[in-house]
């Protein structure tokens, strides 16, 4: 069967070309809605299919982002792409997603990938380590978002928790029930990851602001897969921590991990908190306390940024940092201390 043009669909529709162009480009301005009704039926009668390589050069925009997430593993991740793609979707924009795995190697490949697409804009979890890669960006004034992280002297748009008040928050609930010694726990130390150095400092801060003593050996940090080992080393100490805070999600189930194989019990004999939404905290026995992020509209953000980046593209626009409030969850894991 022959193909059907955009000539044969304004022929059938009794309109120009143009009209139909239009009509594709949901530019409806000044078309009726009985204009719009004929050339929806003839692209249906004719079973006509965009040539959208064609369209992408004509109008240089090909309608499609990009997002490099660190893990699709992680609760964060899958919930911001929802409402990512949410955005986009009813904007006409497709996704192509890419995972990093924090690796600064695989992130270069990919966003080199996806500019060779010529996608619209990026949106990225960055590792941090591609600078000249961002600024090279940021320098043709391509469109790119980070989300979850900031990159020291990068002046990209980014979407953050604001990691103060969520480590504040959870300690300050620890020590309001008698929790003198309060662990943190996390993971890829190797990294230079903004979030997980604000985490930790702010733990220090905290320490400091609720007059607790300082004990290097509460802060526990190693790779996925090592850690609730060394989790377990908190428990030969001469004094063990009576609280846990774990600085995400990933770190809180190798804690979870040592106290399944342990038995210890929570919350009487280690009080937990974790950083980060956790699937079914409600439903874990005992139910967990955790540090919600409000992560729809985390994303909602970075993908309303990009698409106004991506839509004023020859206009200068400064370049923002958004931070988001947290929301202390109260459940059963981080009852009062008995034990002093």
């Amino acid at each position: 069967m022959k193909k059907s043009s955009i000539a044969d669909v304004a022929n059938l529709a009794k309109v120009s070309k143009s009209t139909v162009s239009q009509y594709l480009n949901n530019r409806f301005n000044y078309m009726s809605d009985e204009t719009k009704q004929r050339i929806e039926h003839a692209i249906k009668e004719l079973n006509y299919q965009p040539n959208i390589v064609a369209r992408s050069l004509k109008q240089k925009k090909s309608s499609t982002i990009g997002v490099v997430l660190s893990s699709i593993l992680h609760t964060f991740s899958t919930k911001v792409i929802r409402s990512i793609e949410d955005y986009f979707q009813e904007r006409g924009f497709h996704i192509i997603l890419c995972n990093s795995d924090d690796d600064p190697e695989k992130e270069r490949n990919y966003i080199v990938m996806l500019r060779a697409k010529q996608v619209d804009g990026l949106i990225v979890f960055p590792t941090g380590h591609n600078k000249d890669l961002y600024q090279f960006m940021l320098n043709e004034a391509f469109p790119v978002i980070f989300i979850d992280r900031t990159v020291s002297d990068i002046h990209a748009d980014a979407i953050l928790l604001d990691n103060e008040k969520a480590v504040f928050a959870a300690m300050k609930h620890f020590v309001e029930n008698n929790h003198k010694r309060i662990a943190i726990v996390g993971n890829a130390p190797s990294l230079n990851i903004t979030t997980r150095q604000e985490r930790l400092q702010s733990y220090q801060n905290a320490i400091k602001q609720f007059n607790l003593p300082f004990d290097k050996e509460l802060i526990v940090e190693a790779e996925l897969g090592l850690l609730s080992k060394k989790v377990g080393k908190l428990f030969t100490l001469q004094s063990p921590p009576t609280a846990l805070l774990a600085i995400n999600e990933l770190s809180f189930l190798e804690v979870l991990h040592y106290i399944k194989v342990v038995k210890l019990d929570v919350p009487n004999d280690l009080s937990l908190i974790s950083i980060d939404d956790i699937a079914n905290a409600d439903i874990f026995t005992p139910s967990i306390t955790t540090v919600s992020q409000p992560v729809y509209e985390m994303g909602e953000k970075a993908a309303e940024l990009l698409y106004h980046r991506i839509m004023n593209k020859e206009k200068h626009i400064e370049s923002q940092t958004f931070r988001f409030s947290p929301r202390l969850i109260i459940r059963e894991s981080s009852a009062k201390n008995r034990k002093s």
